[in-house]
């Protein structure tokens, strides 16, 4: 190994370090913050939480992630007595996008009003770098191509990338966990180009992501989600570290080198799960006559959920259905396919995998099928929640003296139900058990009756009698009971 690579793994191994114990740090400071000012993502019929959830988990990352560029780019100037200023664009760009996305989670913003301010940054972000996506390396004979192409390319590009990954984030852990996956795999490929500046930049966003990830997915007291502030800092980079692959001025030497290898095939492949899911809902909806930014709960994920699949597999699963895609280019440029053959193969392989997913879930979900029925009972297996790992892990995330008192996440069954059936005094343990199965069946298309009795939090001998209640008053909140011990909901308000 060269002297320079040691000294660029060494510059990437520190500010990656500073990153993860930088958020490590300030996660709970933020978490007591977004408690205090009751900064949360409050449930409603198309999320999937059942409790408020603070929302500030963005702003923890991007300290983290700032603090590690900071200790990556000083460390680089000692070692190679050389700075950085073009890190600055991304920076800059990346704040802007915080600030938005903040005002988006506290106050609201229009889907209008978030386009024009995404597509001014994506603007600022190609003028003030001096770089657009201005060269396909090759594909179809297109090199070079001037900035008037260049230019709305990058800005749609741009605006899609920071869209599809905010739209993906409606399960714990799956918006983070993908784009560390991504910041790792763009930092492998600037590490192997040596592009020293969009390396630390790769490797601080990812492992500063480490610790909200396991927050998000494992902890309990001291989850936090992302928000918007989160969604669109981490859209903002990949569509940076896009830009870079694809600029000329900044060629990405090692792999333009290289003939065979396809760069935009490897971006897509990267970012394939998001973009080919969000492709699919944005037609859907425009298809259905609605508005492409309208929510609803057609995502993968909303059918991993539908289905029984708990967060966490759910999250593992559209991320090895990305790193598969992934992994098809990268056997594609071991076998020497041509550059064109590799971009096929990425959008055959990413569109057959994400949509063929979702509409397998789907059907067997709306028609109730056996394998519906096999899907829900073995996705009981996909719970851990119960596991002794799982709660060590928890413990140790929540052992926080900021997180002892009163679980701000989970309000008490009793403050739920005074929202619903009225005072308190009226509250019956028939009326508590009966929401707790319907809060653990909300969003789920089938859940076995054994798995509500063992993991709904409700008294196992009423259950039965919730769903035989349910299946009488035939109106609202229905529960169905199959011979085959199976429980669907049919109407929830």
């Amino acid at each position: 190994m060269s002297q320079h690579m040691i000294k660029m793994l060494i510059t990437v191994v520190i500010s990656a370090i500073s990153s993860l114990v930088s958020v490590r740090w300030v996660y709970y400071k933020v978490l007591r913050i977004a408690r205090e000012k009751n900064i949360v993502d409050n449930p409603d019929a198309r999320k999937l939480q059942k409790t408020p959830v603070p929302i500030l988990g963005g702003l923890a990352v991007f300290f983290g992630m700032v603090v590690g560029v900071f200790v990556g780019v000083t460390t680089q100037s000692v070692l190679y007595e050389s700075q950085s200023g073009i890190i600055m664009v991304p920076i800059c760009a990346m704040i802007l996008m915080m600030f938005i996305g903040f005002v988006d989670d506290t106050v609201g913003l229009s889907p209008i009003i978030r386009l024009i301010i995404e597509v001014i940054t994506m603007l600022g972000m190609i003028y003030g770098a001096g770089a657009c996506i201005n060269t396909f390396h090759g594909l179809w004979g297109i090199e070079s191509f001037s900035w008037r192409i260049g230019v709305p390319l990058t800005v749609f590009i741009g605006v899609g990338i920071i869209n599809s990954i905010n739209m993906v984030d409606g399960v714990n852990g799956l918006s983070s966990g993908l784009c560390m996956v991504y910041s790792l795999l763009f930092g492998v490929v600037f590490l192997r180009s040596h592009d020293r500046s969009n390396a630390i930049l790769a490797f601080s966003m990812a492992f500063a992501l480490i610790p909200f990830f396991l927050h998000n997915v494992f902890g309990k007291r001291s989850r936090m989600f992302i928000g918007d502030a989160g969604t669109m800092i981490m859209g903002v980079l990949i569509t940076w570290f896009t830009i870079c692959m694809l600029h000329s001025k900044y060629g990405i030497g090692y792999y333009a080198s290289t003939v065979k290898v396809n760069l935009i095939a490897l971006a897509l492949a990267i970012m394939s799960v998001p973009v080919a899911d969000t492709l699919r809902v944005m037609a859907q909806r425009i298809i259905n006559g609605r508005s492409p930014f309208s929510p609803d709960r057609t995502h993968l994920h909303h059918a991993f959920i539908k289905a029984g699949i708990s967060h966490f597999v759910t999250t593992l699963c559209e991320i090895t259905i990305n790193l598969t895609v992934v992994a098809v280019w990268g056997f594609s440029v071991l076998l020497n396919a041509d550059i064109e053959l590799q971009l096929y193969l990425v959008i055959i392989v990413g569109i057959a995998l994400t949509w063929g997913t979702y509409l397998f879930l789907e059907y067997n979900i709306s028609h109730h099928s056996k394998m519906m029925h096999k899907l829900a009972h073995a996705s009981a297996m996909t719970h851990f929640e119960q596991k002794t790992w799982w709660k060590k892990l928890q413990q140790w995330l929540d052992r926080s003296e900021k997180c002892d008192d009163a679980d701000a996440n989970e309000p008490q069954i009793t403050e739920h139900l005074m929202r619903r059936f009225g005072h308190q005094d009226l509250v019956s343990d028939m009326d508590a058990d009966t929401q707790m199965v319907y809060d653990y069946m909300r969003g789920k298309a089938e859940v076995h009756v054994s798995d509500i009795m063992s993991r709904s939090g409700a008294n196992p001998d009423t259950v039965c009698e919730i769903i035989t209640k349910g299946q009488d008053e035939g109106t609202i909140n229905v529960l169905l009971y199959d011979k085959n011990g199976m429980a669907s909901i049919v109407a929830l308000n």
